[in-house]
């Protein structure tokens, strides 16, 4: 029997009046129930998120960083069991869930140094002018309110961490909403944070299903709304709600941009590694994942066969497997979205290089070139495991072709020149360059997030409570200074 998931309101475990099944997108085998919220229950969290909020903004900084320790150390004791919860539900290989998990970690550990020392206050001189004389001013942050944290189904525990550690930090109350597909890995955090001593209240993980959504969103209550998902969905919340504060990260078609300095076998080789695992971790399924190669014409002869040879040598099969790489996508609709996107750019002229098949839930780790520009492939977000090559001559081209997209939200650079490594942080329309390298690194302290149609504001844990709260100034007078 495959036990029902209860879910954390305010603290506590409950259940309600339905329930609904989690599956491996793999072979379809029953993971887990995970039980839904009643709107009374949904109610009950979001008013109990609000009426502690001042209570917990007042919790102690050692108290807030005991409970993320805990966390960390939680997630670190029951490593693999989470592990093989996240590949059942996502469909996520062994060896990536593996890693999420330690990710996660990690973000619990950076918010619990980040708890301690947050908020200490910068004092100003106002004596700068004969009228602020014997003043100073004293500026700390403070919540803005509650916060409703909408997490995706491709990094279902990490993603929920990056929600959940921030909020807890700085002291501001979360209702955490999971993805439908993958919920069982947030609910994991309830788990390990129903162990703390964080008043009740201070945090829920609601397994809410997304018709229920525009009302959670529309509630004054909750004046903070942090978001990963769609372009489609973030937009449509921050146009509902003009008048929140909504921090956006949506999606990308991730540009690895290889220079023509970028020119020994050593350099191709590195490069076409890198470009092939993380063009198909995950099964492509990350907003920062490689869409896009864009080539100098100095080294695209080169690198081209290099490419193809290291995406056909990637495994793809049962994630449960040690050796397995590339997984299934999320579900067979998901599949067969990514299928009819390269049979239009083949049909478009698109030239097929490696893969194009799809069996259920898994596509074939897939290269392109000569994709034309108007096909939906050169201009969305494809989130799944395909990979389109492009010729260009020069710099100027490459970054010029890393710009020709409504997306921005990180970029690789294959570069030995620091002068044109500072030339792509300065051209590059995205949220952030990666010099030598994928656009798929992040680490989980930086600054995240992207540019024009990739969202607004920046995840990372020190950047997430920056964006959680609010500066308020204390002007003391008749100082001696």
């Amino acid at each position: 029997m495959t036990s029902t998931h209860a879910f954390w309101l305010a603290g506590r475990q409950v259940t309600g009046e339905d329930s609904f099944d989690v599956t491996n997108p793999w072979d379809g085998r029953l993971v887990g129930r995970a039980s839904v919220p009643t709107d009374a229950q949904v109610e009950e969290a979001v008013a109990a998120a609000y009426a502690v909020r001042d209570d917990f903004a007042a919790v102690p900084a050692h108290v807030r960083a005991a409970a993320l320790d805990h966390v960390a150390n939680g997630l670190t004791e029951r490593a693999e069991e989470i592990a093989q919860l996240i590949s059942g539900e996502n469909g996520k290989p062994i060896k990536w869930a593996r890693g999420e998990v330690g990710r996660a970690v990690s973000v619990f550990r950076l918010a619990a140094e980040e708890a301690r020392r947050f908020n200490g206050g910068e004092a100003q001189r106002l004596d700068t002018d004969a009228g602020g004389q014997g003043r100073m001013a004293l500026i700390r942050r403070f919540p803005k309110g509650v916060v409703l944290g909408i997490a995706p189904f491709n990094f279902p525990l990490n993603l929920c961490a990056h929600k959940v550690a921030p909020a807890i930090a700085a002291g501001v109350p979360i209702i955490l909403k999971p993805a439908p597909a993958t919920p069982l890995s947030g609910l994991i955090l309830g788990e390990l944070l129903a162990g703390t001593d964080l008043p009740a209240g201070s945090w829920s993980v609601l397994p809410v299903a997304n018709d229920k959504m525009p009302a959670l969103v529309q509630d004054e209550r909750l004046p903070v709304i942090s978001f990963t998902g769609s372009e489609k969905v973030g937009y449509a919340i921050m146009d509902s709600v003009p008048r929140k504060h909504c921090t956006l990260e949506l999606g990308g078609n991730g540009a690895a941009v290889v220079l023509g300095d970028w020119a020994s076998d050593a350099d191709l080789d590195w490069a076409a590694s890198r470009i092939a695992t993380f063009s198909n971790y995950q099964g492509g399924q990350s907003c920062i994942s490689v869409q896009r190669v864009i080539a100098d014409a100095a080294v695209y002869d080169r690198l081209l066969p290099r490419i193809v040879a290291a995406v056909e040598a990637q495994v793809t099969g049962d994630p449960a497997d040690e050796r397995t790489e590339v997984g299934p996508l999320v579900s067979e609709d998901a599949a067969k979205r990514v299928e009819s996107w390269v049979n239009e750019a083949v049909e478009a002229g698109a030239t097929l290089l490696a893969g194009g098949k799809r069996e259920g839930a898994t596509y074939a780790p897939t290269v392109l070139t000569d994709v034309p520009a108007g096909v939906t492939l050169a201009t969305e977000e494809v989130f799944g495991p395909v990979l389109t090559v492009r010729k260009v001559d020069g710099e100027a081209e490459a970054f010029a072709a890393v710009n020709d997209s409504k997306y921005g939200l990180q970029a690789g650079v294959f570069t030995h020149d620091i002068q044109a490594a500072f030339r792509a942080h300065r051209t590059l329309e995205v949220g952030g360059v990666v010099i030598g390298d994928v656009p798929s690194y992040r680490a989980d302290q930086m600054p995240y997030g992207g540019a024009k149609q990739s969202g607004v504001g920046r995840e990372g844990v020190r950047s997430a409570m920056d964006d959680y709260t609010y500066e308020r100034v204390l002007v003391l007078t008749g100082l001696a200074l």
